[in-house]
């Protein structure tokens, strides 16, 4: 199977680089020559457009920074949809809104091929080793034909049920993310001014009822001071906003999320939209003067796991 991947980004990159370094006849698209470019190195075709990659190949991969973006990609006159033609399949792996994945699945059908969304979690260190997991909504039959390519990408593949399944359960996952993030901002800084062992302080969280994997993930990071998460302040925005209008469309009125969105909101206008996003903890290092560095931490985080063929949960 040819497989064209469009975006190649934090994310998109490394999903990509899997299925090089896996042997797949990969062709890709990016905006970013620099980015293409090295792929070209590495063994991959390059599209001139979306439209040409879609023409070329069987299975259609985006993974792109907003729906807007995707929409543009997909929908422009040498987009994806002019090159569909009848059994591709399109496999949106970005985090998206459930109806705007929908909405374009619609127009990919009117052209007989299959829509499908597969959003990853798990942090861009285990995308570079295809350790990531990964949802997929959409056509069971369509799901297995790929399963080969998403077993390569990903460790953990589920199956969610129909077209949109997996985008919802995604932005449920950021938003929960997303919470713990700003929690440990709290848990820190009380940390901090009880004169605690923050290096002891790691390990005890870790072991306790109170850890999360942005525990064990993004306190490392925060401890360096690098706060390098590979994942930016406009992009947790942009996932909390998602969940937010998805709680609109449902009449369900929330409490936590709209005061955790404007957390980062505040952090997004203090410290800029392409900070990182676990950066959202130093408003309360400025606000009290205080930091949280602790010694042995990494810079950025490295997957020691073994790479592996993944397999359906």
């Amino acid at each position: 199977m040819k497989i064209g991947f469009i975006g190649l980004g934090n994310v998109g990159g490394k999903l990509a680089g899997s299925l090089l370094r896996n042997k797949f006849d990969l062709m890709v698209r990016d905006l970013d020559k620099n980015l293409t470019k090295n792929f070209i190195n590495l063994g991959a075709k390059v599209a001139s457009t979306p439209k040409d990659l879609a023409e070329q190949v069987d299975l259609i991969i985006t993974c792109l920074p907003s729906p807007q973006i995707c929409a543009e990609v997909m929908e422009a006159d040498d987009g994806v949809i002019n090159g569909l033609s009848e059994n591709k399949i399109w496999l949106e792996m970005s985090t998206t809104d459930e109806s705007e994945i929908k909405r374009l699945g619609k127009k990919v059908v009117a052209k007989k091929s299959i829509p499908l969304d597969g959003p990853v979690s798990g942090g861009c260190h285990k995308a570079a080793t295809g350790n990531i997991a990964i949802f997929v909504g959409g056509e069971r039959k369509s799901f297995e034909k790929i399963l080969p390519i998403l077993t390569v990408m990903g460790r953990k593949i589920l199956h969610t049920g129909k077209l949109g399944t997996a985008s919802v359960l995604k932005v449920i996952t950021n938003y929960l993310a997303s919470v713990h993030l700003a929690a440990l901002g709290e848990a820190w800084t009380i940390a901090k001014k009880s004169n605690l062992d923050l290096n002891k302080t790691y390990k005890g969280i870790a072991v306790s009822s109170g850890n999360s994997f942005v525990h064990e993930t993004e306190s490392q990071v925060i401890l360096n001071g690098s706060y390098n998460i590979n994942f930016t302040m406009d992009l947790v925005k942009k996932d909390m906003n998602l969940f937010n209008e998805l709680s609109k469309k449902l009449n369900t009125e929330l409490e936590i999320s709209p005061f955790v969105l404007d957390i980062f909101k505040d952090a997004e206008k203090k410290l800029g939209s392409r900070a990182w996003s676990s950066m959202v903890v130093k408003r309360l290092e400025d606000k009290f003067g205080i930091d949280f560095r602790a010694s042995g931490f990494p810079e950025e985080l490295v997957d020691d796991e073994k790479e592996e063929k993944g397999y359906e949960i």
